[in-house]
């Protein structure tokens, strides 16, 4: 069923220009499409043209990769802010929605070879800290509370015109957010990309819909998810409803976070293939899917993007999730929220965007290694946590205590040992390795200073609340593990 059109809010501004948002796997189109049509591109010119751009990144930097941060903005408006017809959001199965929420981040790498791309979903619950003085939130609210600021400071400047409040005010807040995900990450982002609700839809109509696989039915009424077991076909508003579902999944987010990527893989396979390359019809209707649904930032040169991106093939195209500490915690202020170590995170960007597993592989020497915890943070009660942590890694703990005040934190290991200690410093946030001597042989002792923020050290003060934890939690994401490939149709919850 064709959607209905949409009337457009100022003559003259350029068709479909759309900053609506999306909840899901959308943000990831743009790239996808970037990637794999490159060399039609440079016949259909008017692309770059017909997109909206933003002020928000400074633009590539020298270490010769490419960083992109794609998103997916909760909204329910044009790129005025006017909101979308009634008949659209039906046609969308979606509501109105008022907020800015960021719904769908994901950062895509694509290192200086250009021989594969890594897309890490960050969950859209993250409690993280967003600059600013604006503290530790879900990192799905920075785009909004940025552009909520910008809002108030613009109007008192006296800016009065709707159409430059949205616009200056969406700027700020895309800048917050993307400095909000380098801190988290500490990967800087040289482009960005946003997308919505609309062109989605029509992207996946256009290019003859995408073929998924469930491991079981579902009929979720929330979303309207209904779908049998096996493999099918999807487009349009199915396929806006399979990337949202969460309610009636085993690990709710965590699934429709796996949904999300199966989908991208999918959707990846199919624009690459030659039934959408060699069809002009098809490369039309996706270009004008494109050019309707993306913003992205200023100076980005698509075309020579593309062009870049022409060799890669769909199988090196991976999908993966950041590290999880607790995908149920208890904030202060902002409800359950997925916890994560910014530490871990980075330290499991840096290993996948160098090819490396996700997790170091455990040495040999570590079985007749000891490793002594010492803790000279002078937070009672450290070292009995980090061992905790040790333990559940299956790490080897000898002796815990207390030794005179320390600034910083480090691993120090018996000459020839450097392995095993560098594997114990990987797990506690990367801390830094030294050489000792003096240690005896297969010693290792972690030093713990006031420095110490890695495991074993969020929310631990000197009298710590009771926690009593329910059952069923969910289970922390565990990057690399089953990472999904855009080589295949895998099958998922």
């Amino acid at each position: 069923m064709p959607i209905p059109a949409v009337p457009s809010a100022v003559p003259g501004r350029g068709r479909g220009r759309w900053r609506a948002g999306a909840r899901t796997a959308i943000a990831f189109v743009s790239a996808v499409a970037f990637i794999a049509t490159g060399f039609a591109w440079v016949t259909f010119g008017r692309l770059q043209e017909g997109l909206s751009t933003s002020d928000v990144t400074s633009g590539a930097g020298p270490d010769g990769a490419i960083d992109v941060l794609l998103v997916g903005l909760d909204g329910r408006t044009d790129a005025q802010g006017n909101p979308l017809p009634e008949e659209v959001l039906r046609e969308l199965r979606t509501g109105d929605s008022g907020s800015s929420l960021t719904d769908t981040l994901i950062l895509l790498h694509i290192p200086e070879d250009r021989s594969r791309a890594v897309a890490y979903s960050l969950p859209r619950d993250s409690y993280v800290s967003i600059p600013d003085g604006f503290g530790r939130h879900k990192i799905n609210s920075a785009y909004g509370r940025g552009k909520a600021e910008a809002r108030k400071e613009l109007q008192a400047q006296g800016v009065t015109d709707p159409a430059e409040l949205e616009r200056r005010s969406n700027d700020a807040g895309r800048k917050l957010l993307v400095r909000t995900v380098e801190q988290l990450t500490g990967m800087s982002i040289d482009h960005y990309a946003e997308v919505n609700l609309l062109g989605f839809y029509q992207l996946t109509e256009a290019i003859g819909g995408v073929e998924v696989c469930l491991n079981a039915a579902v009929d979720d009424p929330y979303s309207g998810a209904r779908f049998p077991a096996g493999r099918q076909t999807i487009s349009g508003g199915d396929a806006l409803a399979f990337v949202r579902q969460r309610h009636g999944l085993p690990r709710s987010d965590f699934d429709r976070v796996q949904r999300q990527q199966a989908f991208m893989a999918s959707l990846a396979r199919q624009v690459l293939s030659a039934g959408t390359l060699a069809n002009p019809a098809k490369l039309a209707d996706m270009f004008d899917s494109v050019q309707q649904s993306v913003v992205i930032d200023q100076g980005w040169d698509l075309l020579a993007f593309a062009q870049q991106m022409q060799g890669l093939a769909g199988g090196n195209i991976t999908f993966d999730t950041i590290p999880v500490e607790d995908p149920e915690y208890d904030t202060p202020s902002d409800g359950q929220a997925v916890k994560v170590d910014p530490r871990k995170v980075q330290l499991t960007i840096q290993r996948l965007n160098a090819g490396l597993p996700a997790e170091p592989p455990r040495p040999k020497s570590l079985d007749t290694s000891i490793v002594d915890v010492l803790n000279g943070s002078g937070v009672s009660g450290l070292a009995s946590r980090v061992q905790d942590e040790l333990d559940s890694e299956e790490i080897p703990v000898g002796d815990i205590g207390n030794i005179a005040a320390a600034a910083a934190s480090r691993v120090l290991y018996t000459p020839g040992n450097d392995e095993a200690a560098r594997f114990v410093a990987e797990h506690l946030g990367g801390l830094p390795v030294q050489a000792d001597p003096k240690l005896h042989s297969g010693r290792i002792q972690v030093l713990l200073g006031a420095d110490y923020e890695g495991p074993g050290a969020q929310n631990l003060g000197p009298a710590p609340a009771l926690r009593l934890d329910g059952t069923a939690r969910q289970a922390p994401a565990t990057p690399g593990g089953d990472a999904i490939t855009a080589g295949g149709v895998p099958c998922v919850n």
